[in-house]
């Protein structure tokens, strides 16, 4: 874990942040509320405009100069900040590349001392391992993961804020 550092990335860094977030999508496809057809599908702006940081930050995890892992935050309500598009490279994972990705979005909430939830997919055991040693805790909600999916999903929040 000592070599990998993270960093919130913007516009500029878009390419990076695309080619991670489809691979995640490809490889991971029930772990997230997103498609990877749907996200390939999007245009460069789309792609800057995730990552100008007006809703939240965007976080690359790198090993050296190659990306292992992403993680962002979104503040969808007021006083809310949604963890979104965790993924760790399957041979880094276990390795502390999450709940490094994980540790910097929540700083970033706490800075703006925003109360910070997330939705995880109960096919995706080593995800919800990941957040309940950080803290988080499941409040009962659940839905599916996608409209017309019989996959579902928990709501976590991290108490203490």
């Amino acid at each position: 874990m000592g070599d990998v550092r993270t960093m919130t990335v913007g516009p500029d860094d878009w390419r990076s942040w695309q080619e991670i977030r489809l691979r995640s999508l490809r490889e991971d496809p029930d772990a997230f509320g997103s498609t990877h057809e749907r996200e390939a599908a999007f245009p460069e702006q789309t792609w800057r405009s995730r990552l100008d940081g007006a809703h939240g930050p965007s976080v690359l995890a790198y090993a050296g100069e190659e990306v292992v892992g992403i993680g962002a935050g979104w503040c969808h309500e007021p006083g809310r900040l949604m963890v979104v598009a965790m993924w760790t490279e399957p041979d880094r994972r276990g390795q502390g590349v999450g709940r490094r990705v994980l540790g910097h979005v929540v700083g970033w909430a706490r800075e703006r001392d925003l109360r910070v939830e997330l939705w995880v997919a109960d096919g995706n055991p080593g995800a919800r391992r990941l957040y309940e040693r950080y803290g988080f805790r499941a409040d009962g909600r659940t839905e599916p993961i996608r409209d017309g999916a019989d996959a579902t999903m928990s709501h976590l929040v991290l108490p203490g804020q």
